[in-house]
């Protein structure tokens, strides 16, 4: 083989690496950089979906506590063994004790 075939071969086998790696990085900094713009407010929108879907859950699954709210004036649903939760924003359920739940106020 001719040596400058072999070289020529070699530099851009060296160009084409190098473009690859290259481009990659550009492309993992896009997406960093996107994510930062999306910021709080992504995180805000998946609390949201994530508290939407909880609660219509458990509107289906568990029982709503006629008559009673939450410290904050939540829905307060019962679970299977009884027990007595609000979902939260973020969509997590938050166990109460007894002395958490409060009658409802008339509107």
């Amino acid at each position: 083989m001719n040596s400058k075939t072999l070289h020529r071969g070699l530099l851009a086998a060296t160009i084409t690496a190098s473009a690859l790696f290259f481009g990659q990085q550009g492309m993992a900094q896009g997406i960093d950089s996107t994510a930062k713009k999306i910021g709080k407010k992504g995180e805000q929108i998946g609390n949201k979906t994530a508290s939407v879907a909880v609660k219509g859950a458990m509107k289906i699954t568990d029982k709503t506590y006629k008559g009673k709210e939450g410290p904050d004036g939540q829905t307060v649903y019962i679970d299977k063994k009884d027990r007595k939760y609000y979902v939260d924003d973020k969509g997590k359920k938050v166990y109460l004790k007894p002395s958490q739940i409060r009658d409802k106020k008339e509107q």
